[in-house]
């Protein structure tokens, strides 16, 4: 429905006089302020993978590639100007073997006795057909696999992966990461009395030998690591060596909490995950590491987070954590990262972004979305083509007050520090909350909205007005508020909800259905290029129509 601009302006404003709660007016400088300068890609969102359940989510072989997939992929790569970010990994191909000699299957599970946080594989080339084969499909992806450290002494597996996935995958490898966890090789009993002085060492044999098998070219660092989480400080790693060491990203990873050991009190606790005041100390614990990175120039990823570690527990699937992760992942922007990967396991674990019906029927319809893949949209549609500085706002003393319902960010293009986009979060169930954009910093502002009926949702959730189908495709009409603002304006947020805030008119949101196969285009209609690229053009050339919420 179009609606006149004078119409939208009254509709916006007169909302105001139902909401119970105060009107909070935004105080966000024209600028960010002069120390700040750290800046994220467009592609900051990536989405992390457990190798022993990747067949099941991407398929087989390159001839069996899931439809649902596909569609999940696309309408992340359609609203980024930069490849997606993609990890395969996690303890799983950390106890990994690699075999050359299989060709007809991706992989083998071993042992049908696995401890489920921990599946080891074995696999071969057919994992590299794979992603090219989706890459050809739905556009540009940039791959991290993970190399494992659990035998310190012996690496020809490795390096021998390391020229496969060279070889097959070419420029579209954006890194190896070198173990997974090591921190924890000693307490789950993979290492004996496992240290950093002992890491080190290893390391550099591994890279030495990586390079003379020609899976490292001296001069280009294509390894990352440490992929700390727990027990051990980047900022010791470093000291202890590993800047001395050829690497392209240092990566971290890390959970709030774990039900490693069962559900418990804290695991379950909804509320943590409502507070901003929390995600600060969340991901601040490697802040001395991360300075001592920044002074390297070497990027620092946070290569794998979600809501609760080792499957999640029932808070996992619920519109709090698609309102989490969207805070986690631009406070990780404004507080140093350069990416975050959101991550996903096999079949039936509570965090998923996604799953098939059964692990055995991923060529089929009936896919279940998780509420996480939700804020997997939202960040890719964050983030500007020219990248952006992040800075959060400390709306209503958020950062250090627990009883905050609200927060909010002001984006800055990362070329000319100029201001291009709000965010802001309402977790108070009870009402909208107006937040106030003053006069002369705008003529019009465009918005829209994340929202769910509650905080325990987990099915009735939409991102502009869209939800998701069951083969990953958007159904729904794409909503964009569009609010005279030059004198001012009011932005109502929905409670529970996010909303983004478009300030400046060059900045231009995806518009358009990012399906790609499905109910809204056949499959062969056009090529996984051809699309991609498509769609990406529509989002610049299409102009908006403002609607009605």
């Amino acid at each position: 429905m179009r609606v006149s601009k004078s119409l939208l302006c009254v509709a916006a404003l007169s909302t105001v006089a139902l909401a119970a709660l105060p009107t909070i007016r935004v105080q966000a400088p024209r600028t960010p302020p002069a120390n700040v300068t750290h800046s994220v890609q467009d592609n900051f969102i990536g989405i992390s993978y457990e190798l022993s359940s990747f067949d099941t989510l991407w398929g087989t072989n390159a001839d069996k590639i899931p439809v649902p997939m596909q569609n999940y992929l696309h309408n992340l790569v359609a609203r980024l100007s930069k490849p997606l970010r993609i990890r395969v990994g996690g303890n799983g191909m950390d106890g990994s073997t690699y075999h050359r000699s299989y060709k007809d299957s991706m992989l083998e599970l071993p042992d049908p006795d696995a401890y489920f946080n921990d599946i080891p594989a074995n696999f071969g080339p057919v994992l590299f057909d794979v992603m090219n084969a989706m890459y050809d499909k739905v556009g540009p992806m940039q791959f991290m696999i993970g190399l494992s450290m659990r035998n310190g002494h012996d690496f020809t597996n490795i390096v021998e992966l390391g020229q496969d996935a060279v070889a097959a995958l070419g420029d579209r490898l954006d890194s190896m990461l070198l173990g997974n966890e090591p921190d924890l090789y000693a307490g789950h009993g993979e290492r004996d009395a496992y240290s950093i002085e002992d890491y080190i060492p290893e390391l550099g044999a591994a890279i030495e030998d990586l390079t003379e098998g020609g899976a490292l070219t001296a001069g280009i660092p294509k390894i990352g690591g440490p992929t700390i989480c727990c027990s051990w400080s980047l900022h010791d790693i470093l000291d202890a060596g590993m800047d001395k060491l050829p690497y392209n990203y240092y990566t971290l990873q890390r959970y709030p909490n774990h039900a490693c050991s069962g559900v418990n009190e804290r695991n379950t606790n909804l509320t943590h995950y409502q507070m901003h005041v929390n995600v600060g100390p969340y991901l601040s614990w490697n802040e001395p590491g991360m300075e001592r990175a920044r002074n390297l120039g070497v990027p620092v990823v946070m290569t794998e987070y979600n809501s609760v570690s080792c499957g999640g527990t029932n808070i996992s699937e619920t519109f709090t954590m698609s309102m989490w992760a969207v805070d986690v992942g631009l406070k990780a922007a404004a507080t140093g990262y350069s990416a975050v990967y959101l991550h996903t396991r096999e079949h039936g674990i509570q965090y998923n972004l996604f799953d098939p019906v059964t692990p055995e029927t991923s060529l089929d319809f009936g896919w279940r979305t998780g509420s996480p893949y939700y804020a997997a949209l939202f960040l890719a549609e964050v983030t500007s083509p020219e990248g952006n500085i992040v800075v959060d706002l400390d709306i209503n003393n958020s950062t250090t007050d627990a009883d905050a319902k609200v927060a909010g960010y002001a984006l800055y293009s990362a070329s000319d520090r100029t201001q291009e986009k709000l965010v802001f979060f309402n977790w108070d169930e009870s009402d909208i909350q107006p937040f106030r954009i003053a006069a002369n910093v705008t003529d019009k502002v465009e918005v829209r909205l994340l929202t769910a009926p509650s905080l325990v949702e987990t099915k009735e959730i939409t991102w502009a007005g869209q939800t998701i189908g069951d083969h990953g495709n958007l159904e729904g009409e794409q909503k964009t508020t569009e609010i005279f603002c030059q004198d001012g304006c009011i932005v109502n947020v929905p409670g529970p909800g996010a909303a983004l805030v478009i300030l400046n008119p060059n900045v231009v949101l995806f518009s358009g259905n990012s399906t790609l196969v499905g109910s809204y285009l056949g499959s062969g209609a056009l090529s996984g290029a051809q699309t991609a690229a498509w769609w990406w053009m529509g989002a610049v050339a299409v102009s908006l129509v403002p609607l009605l919420l």
